[in-house]
């Protein structure tokens, strides 16, 4: 039994659970997260949270269990892990990462793919997932573990920036909370997380603090030395110190790393010996040009020489070389992180070692040089730059920074911190001058240096480097023979603080022979006293030149008081030379430099005088007055002396002030303005612990009040106000001591005068609103500095006064300032404001009552003077959030009295006027986002009472004041909701407002509903706002949450469910409470109502699609119609739908629940309802069509066919004229891109057709500018004519031209339009008869299965090709439009499984057109040229042949069984039109019996020989082998048989005997053997004449042939026939041919020219043979293919392709002859084989033919053969669609207009005989051989090109 679970709520899979054998179970894919429903025997029950509609079962064993946490418990419980909150937003974040990855993938390969983004987003997602890996193990150190957070929120912000996504806001790396915080503090974390996104690069992320993060102000540079591939033999010391080349100087201390003579890799003395920590570098270190510098001493013997292995007694350090590393600007940012810098050593001569860092850098390259060196690297170190404070960069970085050794800067850093204890001296050894004592060569001087106490005992507080312990003396490099050596070394002298007053410095001079046997001898010494004994102050920093003093023996120097009496400064000593104990020599001497950096000591003697000032109290005044002359760093080191000091002096015992009172105040001022500075800013909690715990001075706090007092009395009148202002300044730490000094007052005197002390204070508030309410230019400076200082000395009073008399003081002084004062007061006003807000006097309920109602009254009238707008904001801002914190910690219970009291305040003050403002704003305006997130946050504190009070204090007596509230806010909340002001990625935000818009309008529904539904108050405007408010809201995109991807729509819908869903009920609310009213809002709510429909919510579309039922119940019953809903909703329809709104979904529930309503409501107007409704679901079924095909290049077909269907609905359903001339437009601008300018005449045809020629003015629109009608017309028809001028339909445009030419004559009489018309329509005749056009393919597609798309599913059409397009291209363009659907086999019905299917299938076969008649042509002799249009244009039916054979095919004959079915189909319009295509709209099948099929190829090979004749009688110049090839596959057929099958199929004698119904047909075919022969004479006399002299042997051969092939047609006719002979042939040229007419046929045809048959026929159907054959007498179907020179019959197989298989039956129409002859010029006048005129011709058809059927045999066969007959492409026929086209065809020609005459003719013999082009009697040659092969298609083509 399935049981809840309680403790397994929440689980990953750990396995893949495929579910294929299981009922109801669920796939789980391995790391799948799932929650747990239910549980039963070792299974769960349950959901993944990637889908949790889907509910399903799988095994227990498969899940882990995680701990979870339970929200909103019960059926709509939300399970979450409790997992960290970053690792619970990285698994979101690639769950909704992952989908957008693959797609990326999907779209690689295409235009709109991006390999970088793919690429950058994959990377980040493996880094995230491992660093989240690696917070789960648990296995990291907090610190760790704060870094890998912060990695992973930069990386999670940095890709949702770059795939578009939206922006999380976050407080110290964490996501916020929107429930948490108010709707103000939520937008500035988006500000700033906005801000923070845009100025990080990748990788780095959005991060927001609630207040702004310092700048760091401490840098430090970490160090580590990792090789040293130099070998120097000995051992060495090398020295870093940090240069800055811009000021020439080292700026650190330096570091020591000590080498022994076997190598670095040798070396390990201990851990991090090769590493330190560079500390205190400024910003301003930082942007110089850093180096850093390595000088290598070699440790050693004097000399060093490889050839001596005997080590030395005696150590000296020797000068080597010198590294540099130069720290760019990456480095010192610590973008790069720890970075590894390579560096050679330089070396020069020991004279310039002390430069050579300075040589080195300024390339003096002739003073040095590199040395050489083995290895391809020298010196190699790593830094790395770390920010912060030291202890907290060796927090962040443990691993690099722990017990590393510490390198400090010289002098102190910028930031001097409180407990920064330093007592360092440091000692450059700069140069010496010494005399040479009489050798001959110079010294080898070595300097020690040693720190002596006050008994001479050696101090061990020597440093040459850092690294390493500190040693009682130091010896400097020694210089090789030089008396004048430059050491520029630097040592560090650290002497205690207590031992530093007796010490002295002693530096000690040797002479180091070379030989190892002597010792170092002492020639001299000098000494340093570190502090004045009288002064008590230290040696001054700088440069010193000491004493050199002679000494041999150093057991002189054991004792220090014997010389340091002495002078020991050169220019001190100048008198002294003879008189001490030691002998100077005045020629000698040494520079040092010294700097001390000391907490403890000072070189100030001003400062001493200040301390030391009871021992000359005389000098007090002096002393006071250069106290703001000292240093401050000198200062700040001994504050607490300075302060006792200046405090002792400012009053006496009892309290009174002194005559040094004044002076004590501004010595304290100066020193409290110095912590202002950002050096000493670290030591204002230094001042807050002297003042808490060590200041004593319990009665200053009067005096101190009077000074300030007495600074503010004066400020009107002084001239100087920096004093005053240095006070203002200073006015925190002033009342700080007040204070302190008052309740130390008050402890020791149990409160005594209370009162005195309120006074002091009421007194001193009053002069200061005495001096803001002064317009004095002069104090202006003051008085912004005393509102910028006030806060800190409210804060202060706060602790002795209580804050609501706090407060009023406060808001006296901002009553007291004046409303028009300049710019800067009221920003210092305004910033003294926003401090006031933030400060503990708002946490109190009383203080904030009082300066609320203050800085709500100044805020109004700012906003209202639109000054200040964007910090009136910030106070705003300020205020808000403060209110909302307060409310949020009474959020369990009811809101107290006082804090609904504030909300009150802010409300009914700010409300009304932020709203105009709001309105007024541009959205760019600076403060517009601000202003807006206040508004919205006032409405999130306002309840439901605030409302009312709001309603009531604006209500009135007309309520005039009510109207213009909602008006506004209804206005306004509208913008915001159509035009966001926040941007889109704010997606939190913009759903904390949608939310609480949401709220207030609840509550404005309320005064709509009882004061402005009333009669007589009912405000239109006003509801119509909010209606259209609701709208806005309910479709704004970010609340359309099928938008979204799955977690994000689980957010929003967890935390705010469907808000569209409840604004559609309060909208549902609302339109029932207008009852009567409706008819305000119609038509002008069907629109936006609609738009709420077409929602895809179900239960919202279900609640609203009711409202249309009332609109048109609402205005049948006011007007008796409901017209205007019926407009409106299609109009809008149309265009929403097209936004893509709306699905079949909607269509089904608009139809089902709007016909529910009309039949159970039964209204009178049921059927017309009814009627619409229907009409509109049907148009949505063609908007839907239409949208579906809107996009891509392969569904161009598709779109113009939904286009269509549109505007026919348009046009004929609903008679919609402007819809329909706007889909007119929309089918053209689909045609003319596809270079279907023909159709796209045709479209723009119908548009014309409904205008006429007057003056009727015409409104402007996107296409066209206001206009008559005649000119609309005239330029549509300019269109028409350029689009048939570029597809070549030129008969079509002639019309058109011929009626503008019309109008230009008789009505506009522009005879300038009217030349240019009349020119361009000659052209179009010219061109009709010069140009070669391709007559386009047809073909039928049939679309079957129900997965194809409704406007073609199970239909069939026929298609236009593209010119030049063959079955294979148009079936490959077919199948990209339908990529999905399968080609069926063209010669197989589909059946009744495949229509059903729900797959798509497509079938294609090409269709031949059978030309409509058209009886302009009737009785007149048409060139060819021109009829050829006509076949294949203006055509509706369509035939398709199949091949059948009865019995079996006969192997010997296949003629004897061939049956063709032919399928005849009716198109709805004719083609071309305005689609290239349209359906099928009727269908018939028929059979042709064997002799029907040989009529009809026999026809069409007859035809063809005709017009090859045509074209070389024309053209004898043309290439002749494609003519001569026709001719002998016609008369010497030699594959198929030729007329022999015929013969034995249809000509026997049992035949007919057996077949009497085929009798018709047979003798059928015997006329047009008949007819054949005399067109193989004519063509081969013609062959004759201009055949050239090699082509003359296969002529005569031909004429052999055909001689006996004659015969046989004689003898199958069994008549006799004309007796011509062969000579005569040979000896007469043949008449011209004759160009049959269009109407007649071939019996009567033969008959005119000249008849062979001299003895009647069986009886003929005339009509049937006319109506047959009259496909063979004109010319215009040609095709690409070849001839192959075979058989005159063809032989009729099973199709091997699609198109083959159609056009079999016509092969010989599409020969070479056709092809070859498209391309030549052809007479349009004919004379026959009489030399009879076109004219007489005419006559004699009438008169000679003399086998006549009765009428009754023509009547009764008429609709038998109108089937069977075969295709006549050039058939001419009247087009039921261009009346007036043929109108004017018709007029132009007239049929009684006489043909121009034929020229001559010779005379006419009896006996005519084909010419051989030689004498009868000459032997004929030797027959040429047969070609063996067949000609190429290519090569043909190549032949007509």
């Amino acid at each position: 039994m399935w049981t809840p679970t309680k403790n397994q709520k929440f689980g990953v899979a750990i396995y893949n659970f495929e579910a294929e054998h299981v009922q109801q179970a669920l796939r789980l894919d391995v790391g799948e997260t799932v929650q747990i429903l239910e549980e039963c025997c070792g299974w769960y029950r349950g959901f993944s949270t990637k889908n949790r509609n889907l509910k399903g079962i799988f095994p227990a064993q498969f899940i882990h269990l995680k701990p979870f946490k339970i929200d909103n418990e019960g059926i709509y419980e939300t399970v979450t892990p409790v997992e960290d909150p970053v690792v619970q937003e990285a698994a979101s974040v690639l769950r909704e990462w992952g989908q957008i990855w693959k797609d990326l993938y999907v779209v690689l390969g295409t235009p709109h793919g991006d390999q970088e983004l793919w690429d950058a987003v994959r990377k980040t997602m493996m880094d995230i997932a491992d660093w989240r890996k690696m917070l789960i193990t648990g296995t990291l150190t907090s610190d760790q573990i704060g870094q890998i957070k912060l990695k992973i929120t930069r990386k999670i912000d940095w890709g949702n920036r770059r795939l578009g996504l939206d922006l999380v806001p976050r407080v110290d790396g964490e996501m916020v909370d929107p429930d948490a915080v108010s709707v103000v503090e939520l937008y500035r974390v988006h500000v700033l997380s906005a801000e923070t996104s845009q100025g990080h690069t990748q990788g780095l992320g959005t991060l927001a603090k609630k207040k702004d993060r310092r700048k760091a102000q401490s840098h430090h540079l970490f160090f580590c030395m990792r090789d040293f591939s130099y070998h120097l033999g000995e051992d060495a010391e090398v020295f870093f110190s940090l240069y800055d080349a811009c000021k020439g100087k080292f700026i650190s201390e330096r570091f020591l790393v000590k080498l022994s003579k076997e190598g670095f890799f040798n070396y390990v003395e201990k851990i991090h010996s090769n590493c330190t920590i560079f500390t205190d570098l400024g910003s301003a270190d930082l942007s110089s040009e850093l180096y850093i510098v390595a000088h290598v001493v070699r440790v050693g013997r004097m000399l060093f020489s490889e050839s001596v292995k005997k080590s030395s007694s005696h150590s000296y350090r020797r000068p080597h070389g010198v590294a540099l590393f130069r720290l760019a600007p990456s480095v010192l940012q610590g973008a790069d992180g720890e970075v590894e810098l390579t560096g050679k050593l330089f070396s020069s001569d020991e004279k310039d070692f002390w430069q050579l860092p300075e040589l080195v850098l300024k390339k003096q390259s002739n003073k040095y040089s590199i040395m050489s060196n083995n290895a391809s690297y020298g010196l190699v170190v790593s830094v790395k730059v770390v920010h912060g404070e030291l202890e907290q960069a060796t927090k962040e970085n443990p691993l690099l920074l722990k017990n590393v050794c510490i390198t400090k800067k010289l002098g102190f850093s910028d930031v001097i911190m409180p407990g920064d204890v330093r007592n360092d001296l440091y000692v450059t050894l700069n140069s010496g001058e010494f005399e040479r004592g009489g050798k001959s060569v110079a010294k080898n001087i070595e300097v020690t240096v040693l720190a002596l106490d006050v008994d001479g005992q050696p101090l061990e507080c020597i440093y040459s480097g850092m690294g390493h312990e500190g040693s009682t003396e130091y010896a400097s490099m020694i210089m090789y023979h030089n008396n004048s050596p430059r050491w520029n070394e630097r040592l560090k002298v650290a002497i205690p603080i207590d031992q530093f007053g007796g010490a002295h410095l002693r530096l000690e001079y040797r002479h180091c022979s070379t030989r190892e046997k002597n010792e170092k001898k002492l020639f001299g010494f000098s000494f340093i006293r570190l502090m004045d004994d009288e002064g008590g102050t230290t040696f001054r920093d700088g440069s010193h030149e000491l004493c050199v003093y002679k000494c041999d023996e150093r057991a002189r120097l054991n004792n220090p008081a014997e010389y340091l009496t002495m002078p020991f400064l050169s220019k001190e000593a100048v008198d002294c030379i003879y008189s001490l104990p030691f002998q100077r020599s005045p020629k000698e001497f040494i520079v040092i430099d010294t700097l001390l950096c000391s907490t403890k000591l000072t070189q100030n003697v001003d400062l001493l005088s200040l301390l030391r000032w009871r021992s000359a109290p005389d000098g007090i005044g002096e002393t006071l007055s250069r106290v703001t002359r000292v240093d401050g760093a000198e200062t700040v080191k001994f504050l607490q002396d300075v302060l006792d000091a200046l405090f002792a002096m400012f009053s006496t015992d009892d309290g009174n002030s002194t005559q040094h009172s004044g002076h004590v105040f501004q010595a304290l001022v100066f020193i409290f303005s110095l912590l202002e500075d950002t050096k000493f800013e670290h030591f204002k909690p230094v001042m807050d612990a002297y003042i808490t715990g060590h200041f004593a001075a319990a009665l200053v706090y009067k005096g101190l009040i009077s000074c300030v007092k007495h600074l503010s009395d004066l400020c009107p009148q002084n001239e100087k106000q920096e004093p005053i202002m240095r006070c203002f300044r200073s006015l925190e730490y002033i009342f700080k001591f007040i204070i302190q000094s008052r309740l130390l007052f008050a402890r020791a005197t149990g409160g005594q005068n209370e009162d005195s002390f309120r006074i002091d204070v009421d007194n001193l508030f009053e002069s200061f609103a005495h001096m803001l309410n002064m317009h004095l230019e002069n104090i202006e400076n003051s008085q912004i500095t005393l509102l910028e200082h006030l806060q800190g000395a409210c804060d202060q009073l706060c602790q002795v006064l209580s804050p609501g008399e706090v407060a009023n003081h406060l808001s006296n002084l901002f009553n007291a300032t004046p409303f028009e004062s300049t710019r800067e007061l009221t920003r210092a006003k305004l910033n003294a404001m926003k401090n006031s807000v933030n400060s503990s006097l708002f946490d109190d309920d009383d203080g904030r009552a009082v300066l609320l109602e203050t800085i709500c009254t100044h805020l109004r009238q700012h906003l209202e003077g639109r000054q200040e707008l964007r910090l009136c904001g910030d106070v705003l801002s300020d205020l808000v959030i403060v209110i909302h914190k307060h409310v949020k910690s009474h959020y369990s219970g009811r809101l107290p009295p006082s804090l609904h009291q504030d909300v009150e305040t802010v409300m009914l003050t700010l409300f009304d006027v932020v709203v105009q403002l709001i309105l007024s704003l541009e959205r760019t305006a600076p403060s517009s986002g601000t202003l807006v997130a206040c508004l919205m946050g006032i409405l999130q504190l306002m309840e439901e009472a605030h409302y009312s009070r709001l309603w009531d204090a604006n209500v009135g007596a007309d309520a005039h004041r009510l109207r213009h509230l909602l008006y506004s806010t209804t206005v306004l909340l509208s913008d915001l909701v159509r035009a966001a002001v926040f941007p889109s990625d704010w997606f939190v935000m913009r759903m904390v407002t949608n939310h609480t818009i949401l709220t207030a309008m609840q509550e404005i529904a309320q005064p709509l509903i009882s004061t402005f539904l009333k009669q007589g108050r009912f405000d239109n405007q006003l509801w119509s706002n909010y209606l259209n408010l609701a709208v806005g809201f309910l479709t704004q995109p970010c609340l359309q949450l099928e938008h979204f991807s799955q977690q994000k729509r689980h957010k929003v819908l967890e935390r705010y469910n469907d808000m569209r869903v409840l604004m559609g009920f309060q909208i549902l609310s609302m339109w029932h409470n207008l009852d009567d009213h409706r008819l305000h809002f119609i038509p002008g709510m069907v629109g936006p109502f609609l738009e709420v429909t077409l929602v895809p919510e179900p239960e919202l579309r279900k609640a609203t699609l009711p409202i249309f039922f009332d609109m048109m119940q609402a205005e049948q019953q006011a007007k008796g119609n409901f017209k205007q809903v019926e407009t409106e909703l299609i109009d809008k329809l149309d265009i929403l739908v097209s936004e893509n709104k709306g699905d079949d979904e909607y269509r089904q529930l608009f139809n089902t629940i709007l016909l529910e309503r009309v039949r159970s409501n039964d209204p009178v107007w049921r059927e017309s309802g009814t009627a619409f409704i229907n009409s509109v679901t049907r148009l949505l079924e063609r908007l839907l069509d239409y949208r579906n095909v809107m996009q891509g290049d392969e569904n161009c077909d598709k779109r113009m066919s939904c286009t269509v269907n549109l505007l026919n609905f348009y046009k004929n359903e609903i008679n919609r004229q402007e819809m329909y001339i706007r889909y007119i437009y929309k089918l053209h601008d689909l045609h003319l891109p596809a270079g279907n300018f023909t159709e796209a005449a045709f479209t723009l045809q119908l548009h014309a057709s409904q205008l006429a020629w007057t003056q009727r003015m015409l409104h402007a629109d996107h296409l066209y500018p206001a206009q008559t009608e005649t000119q609309r017309k005239e330029l549509i028809y300019m269109k028409i004519i350029e689009n048939f001028d570029k597809g070549k339909c030129w008969e079509e445009g002639i019309p058109l031209l011929e009626e503008l030419a019309a109008q230009y004559r008789i009505r506009l009489f522009d005879y300038q339009k009217l030349s240019e018309v009349l020119k361009r329509q000659a052209r179009f005749y010219e061109e009709i008869l010069s140009c070669n056009r391709h007559d386009n393919e047809y073909f039928r597609v049939g679309f079957y299965g129900l997965g194809l798309p409704l406007f073609v599913r199970n239909k069939a059409f026929i298609y236009r090709g593209l010119e030049y397009e063959q079955i294979r291209d148009f079936t490959q363009r077919i199948q990209t439009e339908f990529p999905q659907a399968k080609i069926l086999p063209p010669n197989t019905p589909p059946d009744d499984t495949i229509r059903s299917s729900d797959g798509q299938y497509i079938q294609i076969c090409a269709v031949k057109p059978i030309p409509e008649p058209n009886p302009k042509f009737d009785g007149l002799e048409v060139d060819e040229r021109i009829l050829k249009y006509y076949a294949v244009n203006h055509v509706r039916c369509f035939f398709y042949d199949r091949a059948t054979y009865r019995g079996g095919a006969d192997k010997d004959n296949e003629f004897k069984n061939l049956w063709i079915e032919r399928i005849t189909y009716t198109i709805e319009s004719e083609l071309p039109g305005i689609l290239k295509w349209f359906e099928i709209i009727d269908q018939r099948i028929e059979q042709l019996c064997p002799p029907q099929c040989a009529c009809e190829t026999v026809e069409k090979n007859n035809k063809q020989l005709k017009q090859m004749s045509l074209q070389y009688r024309a053209n004898p110049h043309d290439n002749i082998q494609p003519f001569t090839m026709r001719l002998q596959g016609t008369i010497d057929a030699a594959v198929n048989g030729g007329i022999a099958k015929y013969q034995d199929a249809f000509f026997g004698p049992d035949y007919l005997h057996m077949y009497p119904e085929n009798s018709e047909h047979v003798n059928r075919l015997k006329v047009l053997f008949n007819e054949q022969t005399l067109i193989l004479e004519g063509a081969l006399e013609l062959h004759g004449k201009i055949a050239p002299l090699a082509n003359q042997p296969l002529h005569r051969r031909l004429v052999e042939v055909f001689e006996d092939l004659r015969n046989k047609v004689r003898k199958i006719c069994s008549t006799p026939q004309s007796q011509r002979s062969v000579s005569s042939l040979q000896s007469t040229p043949p008449p011209p041919l004759t160009h049959r007419r269009a109407d007649s046929d071939p019996a009567t045809e033969f008959r005119r020219i000249g008849s062979i048959i001299n003895s009647p026929l069986p009886p003929l159907p005339s009509d049937k043979c006319a109506a047959s054959l009259s496909s063979s007498s004109t010319s215009g179907h040609s095709s690409q293919r070849s001839s192959q020179a075979s058989s005159l019959y063809a032989h009729f197989q099973s199709a091997s392709h699609d198109d083959e298989l159609y056009a079999k039956p016509q092969e010989w129409d599409e020969g070479v002859g056709g092809s070859q002859r498209d391309s030549r010029p052809r007479s349009a006048f004919i004379t026959d084989s009489r030399g009879s005129s076109p004219k007489s011709l005419t006559k004699s058809l009438n008169s000679d033919y003399v086998i006549v059927p009765s009428s009754k045999a023509v009547s009764d066969d008429s609709q038998r053969w109108r089937h069977s007959r075969p295709p006549s492409p050039h058939a001419p026929r009247n087009s039921g669609t261009h009346d007036s086209l043929n109108t004017s065809w018709s007029d132009s020609q007239g049929s009684q207009e006489s043909l121009p005459p034929l020229p001559p003719r010779g005379s006419e013999k009896q006996i005519r005989s084909v010419s051989l082009g030689g004498e009868e009697d000459v032997p004929p040659p030797v027959l040429p051989k047969r070609m063996g092969k067949k000609i190429r298609t290519q090569s043909l083509y190549s032949n007509i090109l």
